[in-house]
């Protein structure tokens, strides 16, 4: 029987926020990764979180729109910890010591360019975590009582009988698993301290109906708008410390350690100061999180924060999974991708490329190398360095220079489907030009809405629509000698660089490394790389354009090599 604490609880109504986007620049803003869990080394999810994470972040640097920080680090306490350094025969704080090093490290060769990296061992998280507690306790959110359920070690929760599913062992023996993830759970009773999420069941509706972007994309704020149409049982929200003494005691009880996920949501409040100055970042907040911890940052986190008097973060950004082969990945299957040797096979802004470009965060995407090599060689390696090599090519510029521009060969038309062509460019070329000025509208539109594979479908759109319009042309077979074809030649050049340009330039938060090499080439400067204040095509709108005339930068070959399948570099069978 549970016993209350008799205290009344305080339950405060969220406020009514507006879309983020529409705040101006100079904003703070916090984006985070979840903080990984320390009983294992990386593997291709926790980096496909990183880089959407890492992505909006640069991508809201380069626009200039305010303050920003990106957090991510490493969970370093529970049962799955205790058990994993038996398992190896070490202690806890050695295990996590060595694991969140290699997170550290996987993340540093992937760019991933976080601000904050936090460990949960850290004095700074614990005083913080027994602040929040503090805070829980005094507001009535919790009480203790004694507990009895189904848990479930590697999810680290208690599971109620609907989410449940028999399976057989080998022996014809049952036994019952999460119907999620398909983990197997066991019966458990112990005394700890609950917390009345029951009591928040109508402020997470509010909260939700008031903000329909508060989890995003919709498939996913439609799931916890179903999980709050059901029963909010209250929350265990603390383990017998006999059991548990890897974790951060209970305040004032020795007997009792803080629930892990308790302990590990309260590091995306550490990373901002909590308790002392938190509240020049939040609520400016924004967790990028995988579907399968969907609950604990959408219900628990929310409700939580509610209860200790915050609000809570503007905006859960949720993706869905990566399979291999149409499998999940496994080690007893052993298709676990390890990003290392990936970027040692693809390059780190290949395998970049790859996960953002056909990551979809609304369903599960599915790896496999020939994919990989498919993408990377028909996007990067030939559609866009080889319209950079053939542009820049000494046979067709042989001053290295960003050319003029002709207005007389390519005159500014209101409407290219009503008037007949005046200059040497045709209707598919004003199209084509169209096209790439929207692009970078497009593009912010598409990192507004967590469709960065929708982004990068336009530019290689645009991208291939460039490379037709250099065919097209034939810039090669023309005369530079002739005054003419000369004024035609360098406007088919110009317009091309430009085209890459602004291609460079929107890639930059994708590809870092590949788009400073091209930006580069065309010699634009580090000042003259910012999304705020990108124009196309300056001079067909009779503009002046800073490039033209100004020597190119140095040719330092290949933009992206092309990718050979080679039976000695399989990544999908390596073991982490």
């Amino acid at each position: 029987m549970l016993r209350p604490l008799r205290r009344r609880l305080s339950v405060p109504q969220p406020p009514l926020r507006r879309r983020s986007s529409a705040a101006g620049p100079g904003r703070r803003l916090l984006l985070s990764t979840p903080i990984f869990y320390a009983n294992g080394p990386p593997h291709l999810g926790h980096l496909y979180s990183a880089l959407l994470a890492d992505a909006l972040h640069r991508q809201r640097g380069l626009r200039g729109a305010g303050p920003g920080r990106f957090s991510t680090g490493t969970d370093e306490h529970g049962l799955k910890i205790q058990q994993a350094a038996a398992a190896a025969g070490t202690s806890p704080p050695e295990l996590c010591a060595r694991v969140s090093a290699l997170f550290r490290q996987a993340l540093a060769q992937a760019a991933v360019s976080f601000t904050d990296f936090i460990r949960t061992s850290e004095p700074r998280h614990q005083r913080a975590v027994c602040h929040f507690w503090g805070a829980l306790q005094e507001r009535g959110a919790l009480y203790k009582g004694s507990y009895e359920g189904w848990y479930c070690t590697p999810d680290e929760c208690f599971l109620p009988e609907s989410q449940l599913a028999e399976r057989t062992d080998s022996q014809g023996r049952t036994y019952k698993v999460s119907s999620e993830t398909g983990h197997e759970v066991h019966w458990t009773k112990e005394e700890n301290y609950m917390f009345r999420l029951s009591a928040f069941r109508d402020p997470l509706q509010k909260w939700l109906r008031d903000n329909p972007r508060a989890v995003f994309p919709d498939p996913f704020y439609q799931r916890v708008l179903h999980w709050l149409g059901d029963d909010l049982p209250d929350l265990s929200v603390s383990r017998e410390r006999s059991r548990l003494p890897w974790g951060i005691p209970v305040p004032g009880d020795s007997t009792q350690t803080i629930y892990v996920w308790v302990d590990a949501l309260v590091n995306y409040l550490s990373v901002v100061g909590y308790p002392e100055t938190h509240g020049e970042w939040w609520p400016a907040a924004h967790h990028v999180v995988g579907k399968d911890i969907l609950k604990f940052h959408a219900v628990y986190w929310p409700a939580l924060l509610m209860a200790a008097g915050l609000p809570p973060p503007e905006q859960i950004l949720v993706h869905s999974h990566w399979t291999v082969r149409g499998q999940k990945m496994s080690k007893s299957l052993g298709n676990v991708i390890d990003p290392s040797a990936c970027i040692g096979q693809y390059t780190v802004d290949g395998f970049r490329y790859f996960l953002l470009r056909q990551g979809v965060p609304e369903r599960d995407c599915d790896y496999y190398d020939e994919k990989v090599v498919k993408v990377l060689n028909s996007e990067l390696a030939d559609a866009l360095g080889g319209l950079l090599n053939r542009s820049t090519a000494l046979s067709i510029n042989p001053s290295n220079t960003y050319p003029y521009f002709s207005e007389s060969c390519f005159p500014k038309i209101l409407d290219y489907r009503e008037t007949k062509a005046l200059g040497r460019a045709s209707a598919e070329d004003y199209e084509f030009v169209v096209s790439v000025a929207s692009l970078p509208l497009q593009v912010a539109s598409y990192f507004e809405d967590f469709q960065i594979y929708k982004a990068l479908e336009c530019i290689a759109l645009c991208v291939r629509q460039t490379n037709g319009f250099f065919q097209r042309h034939r810039p090669w077979k023309l005369n530079r000698n002739h005054p003419a074809e000369k004024l035609w030649l360098d406007t088919i050049i110009h317009v091309t660089l430009e085209c890459l340009r602004v291609f460079g330039t929107l890639l930059q938060p994708v590809i870092p490394c590949t788009a400073d090499k091209l930006l580069s080439r065309l010699a634009v400067e580090p000042e003259e790389r910012g999304l705020s204040n990108l124009t196309f095509l300056p001079r067909y709108n009779g503009k002046p354009c800073p490039f033209e005339g100004r020597q190119l930068g140095p040719d330092t070959g290949v933009l992206f090599h092309r990718l050979e399948k080679s039976s000695q570099h399989q990544t999908e069978n390596k073991r982490l």
